[in-house]
């Protein structure tokens, strides 16, 4: 398979070239032509005006705005004249201001229309149609990765197992391709289907599956009691239903005679900010929890207020899926030595977004702030290392639904805690 596709991509490359090479002639008459007929009859003047340019430090040539305005006048213009197919004006519109916003080489950042920022929303608000699954896209390789169905979910019952590599979403190759305009694109209407094609380790051919959507409501918090008082929790996500689910779980552990727990971040790809502190307030009870720094310098401080503290011995599990909120979470635990933190290293991702809705209802989502944990450790890029490193036994890597008697990183957070119960 993988021979096939390098020779089809040389021959395409082979033929592309034979191609061009025959109609460059044509259409440099054709360009020609439309030059005297008025369309391109600035670029004379354009380059006249380099000198007028200016050149970043990275080497880049930056134009002024008049310049910019006419090349792309220009540009519209050879497309509307030689582009085979018909372009539509709404969709040139999205992709010019998807391209600026790709520009700036950040995967964090991005510009949704308003279709993809309702989505979004949804999302974010804990209830939507769709697969039911956590996926996580590899910011180097652009590669996506189905982290987790859920149990009995739509996707979980078509048979899409944790670690399938999602390749084609509707016959689209999806790799490379904007994770949420992926997501959106597995959503829609309760009870139709969505066809994914997944690549899985052993496999050599992608494996084809239909799914049929379904209501979702994302179980951000599971809890319950273990064995000798031991409480546990699981984060998926870190929404806005999240907080007080979590203070729920803990209030009910608590009435039980709760004398250890253990906060199961593993898989977790963070989420909203602001309800990683709240939850984080609950369990550290005074001091500061996480700060911001801008471009410019600009730090902004988040402190617990509500003067609540966890009273019983505490470990957090994480793995190489756990990102951002999770990270910020099992920092400030990791700084203040509240808990021990059970794992591999987190996913490495210290940097903040802020979304700005636009006046159309479409919206920006901007990379704004670096964070950092109450000791002042920077983790993009490098993430949380573990107090006890532990990886998951091969053999559970693929496994939907794992018992917490074979979960061995669990049971070594177990074992920690009951090290320090008196």
């Amino acid at each position: 398979m993988k021979n096939r596709f390098v020779t089809g991509v040389i021959s395409g490359v082979l033929c592309t070239l034979i191609i061009c090479s025959l109609s460059f002639g044509v259409l440099y008459r054709n360009a020609l032509a439309q030059r005297d007929n008025g369309y391109t009859n600035e670029s004379s003047q354009t380059a006249d005006k380099n000198n007028q340019n200016g050149t970043e430090a990275d080497g880049s040539t930056v134009v002024d705005e008049a310049t910019f305005q006419k090349k792309l006048k220009y540009m519209k213009n050879l497309v509307n004249n030689f582009y085979l197919w018909d372009v539509n004006e709404g969709d040139y519109q999205t992709g010019m201001l998807k391209g600026m916003m790709s520009a700036l080489n950040d995967p964090y950042s991005s510009y949704y229309t308003k279709e993809e920022y309702d989505s979004l929303m949804e999302t974010t608000n804990g209830i939507y149609y769709g697969i039911g699954a956590t996926v996580s896209q590899n910011v180097n390789t652009g590669i996506i990765t189905i982290v987790k169905p859920f149990v009995d979910g739509p996707a979980y019952k078509a048979g899409v197992l944790p670690g399938d590599i999602l390749y084609k979403v509707e016959e689209e190759e999806v790799t490379g391709v904007d994770l949420t305009k992926v997501v959106n694109k597995m959503k829609g209407a309760e009870n139709t289907e969505v066809r994914i094609s997944v690549m899985r380790e052993g496999k050599s051919e992608p494996i084809e599956i239909t799914i049929i959507r379904g209501q979702i409501e994302v179980p951000t918090i599971e809890h319950e009691m273990l064995k000798d008082k031991i409480g546990y929790i699981s984060i998926l996500e870190f929404d806005k239903i999240t907080v007080d689910q979590f203070m729920a779980a803990i209030k009910d552990l608590e009435s039980q005679g709760m004398k250890g727990l253990v906060i199961d971040l593993r898989d977790n790809p963070g989420g909203l900010y602001d309800s990683a502190v709240k939850m984080l307030d609950r369990i550290i009870g005074k001091g500061l929890l996480v700060y911001t720094e801008t471009k410019d310098g600009t730090r902004s401080e988040d402190f617990a207020t509500t003067k609540e503290e966890l009273k019983v011995p505490l470990a957090v599990i994480v793995n190489g899926n756990s990102a951002s909120a999770s990270e910020i979470f099992a920092g400030a635990v990791q700084d203040y030595k509240k808990g021990t933190i059970v794992g591999t290293q987190s996913f490495g991702k210290g940097i903040v977004q802020s979304l700005f809705p636009l006046f159309d209802g479409s919206a920006v989502k901007v990379t704004v702030s670096n964070y950092f944990t109450p000791n002042g450790r920077s983790i993009h890029k490098t993430g949380i290392t573990p107090d006890v490193v532990v990886e998951l036994d091969a053999e559970l890597k693929q496994k939907v639904v794992i018992t917490h008697e074979e979960d061995n990183q669990l049971q070594k957070a177990i074992e920690v805690l009951k090290q320090q119960i008196k």
